[in-house]
């Protein structure tokens, strides 16, 4: 890094080349806003996310025909983690009325595939769970522990009531057994979110991200001037902007990379903030000590110097973070991958705009409005 201990190089002079490309940037992200939009996960829309994991390789095409057989409505089925995971997404809660009675009548049939003598009653049901009496204790004991290795999502009411969750995973997971008996697999995660609470999530996350942006407004105006922090929250408008914008230019596009707006990706984006601001509250630290230091020397000049001198501290840090959250793009899986693509996206981005967009937007103010910057 002792390439960086002697740099000069005028980057205030090229702010009108940064604007072009902040400008494309921002103006192809709008306009993917606006064609396109975003993919909204699970957390915000409401419905199902099932991730299921096969011991061996599956066809997609044929898993995605076999459950737009079952019932669910509107499914999407795609891989998830390799050749044999794959993610379904549904916006249903609960298995629909209409199919319930057939869930029902799937499960008497496993357990009558076990027990065919076994004298059975369902004493209860709702919504997502259904209770089986049996008459005798011994025969629950037997049931219980193989309707678990197939499965099922069992609890013990008492002696000889036995207690199964009914939801679309349940549903999903004995259409596929059935289908692929050969084939073993397992629920990597479910989860299930009402559209109640996913508008609530969707509008916590914007007035959280709204929130961190004022507090920073507040905190810089007070170390600084009130131009330099109205410049770095330029900067992370910027930062997020872009940042959206490429999230959604390119769902759906990528195979392999979960571009979704989910609760992660929210945090991804606050994380952004903070790495972003940390970054440019440096730079900014140097030019008020040029400016206290050297009082006649021109504001460019006194930019200029504190970039540069910055820059060694500004690329060993941003690259090794940025080697971290590459790692964990590569090698973190489906759930993570929207998190990291977002971090490592971020973090370029806000390593860019500290140097071309928060200073330059300050210079640029001082200059048109003719006054002189004192500390």
């Amino acid at each position: 890094m002792k390439v960086f201990e002697n740099l000069n190089i005028d980057f205030i002079s090229k702010r009108k080349m940064a604007y072009i490309i902040s400008g494309t940037l921002i103006l192809l992200g709008l306009l993917s806003l606006a064609t396109r939009g975003l993919e909204l996960g699970i957390d915000f829309k409401g419905g199902t996310d099932i991730a299921l994991k096969f011991d061996d390789p599956i066809n997609i095409a044929e898993i995605r025909t076999d459950l737009e057989k079952l019932g669910l409505g509107q499914i999407e089925v795609k891989t998830f983690g390799g050749e044999s995971g794959i993610l379904v997404k549904t916006e249903l809660q609960s298995v629909p009325v209409e199919i319930y009675n057939d869930v029902i009548t799937s499960m008497q049939n496993s357990i009558m595939k076990y027990e065919p003598e076994a004298n059975i009653a369902i004493s209860d049901s709702n919504a997502t769970s259904v209770t089986f009496s049996f008459a005798e204790v011994i025969t629950v004991n037997r049931i219980e522990t193989k309707l678990q290795n197939d499965g099922y999502q069992t609890s013990r009411l008492d002696d000889n009531n036995i207690i199964i969750r009914v939801s679309i995973a349940d549903w999903i997971e004995e259409a596929l057994r059935s289908k692929m008996p050969n084939n073993h697999f397992v629920v990597q995660k479910e989860d299930i979110v009402g559209p109640k609470i996913g508008g609530e999530l969707k509008q916590d996350s914007i007035i959280s991200v709204i929130l961190a942006l004022a507090g920073i407004l507040l905190y810089l105006g007070f170390r600084f001037k009130f131009v330099f922090a109205l410049g770095a929250v330029v900067a992370l408008f910027h930062d997020v902007l872009i940042t959206l914008g490429v999230f959604a230019l390119l769902h759906g596009i990528i195979p392999g990379l979960n571009l979704e707006i989910s609760i992660s990706v929210v945090a991804a984006f606050l994380t952004i903030v903070g790495y972003s601001i940390n970054d440019t509250v440096v730079v900014f630290d140097r030019v008020r000590e040029n400016i206290k230091i050297h009082k006649t020397a021109p504001l460019e000049e006194n930019m200029n110097s504190a970039i540069n001198k910055t820059m060694r501290r500004t690329l060993v840090t941003s690259l090794t973070t940025l080697f971290v959250v590459t790692v964990l793009l590569i090698f973190g899986g489906d759930v993570l991958r929207g998190f990291a693509f977002a971090l490592t996206l971020g973090i370029i981005v806000g390593t860019y705009s500290s140097i071309f967009v928060a200073n330059p937007f300050v210079y640029e103010y001082v200059k048109r409005t003719d006054k002189k910057i004192q500390f």
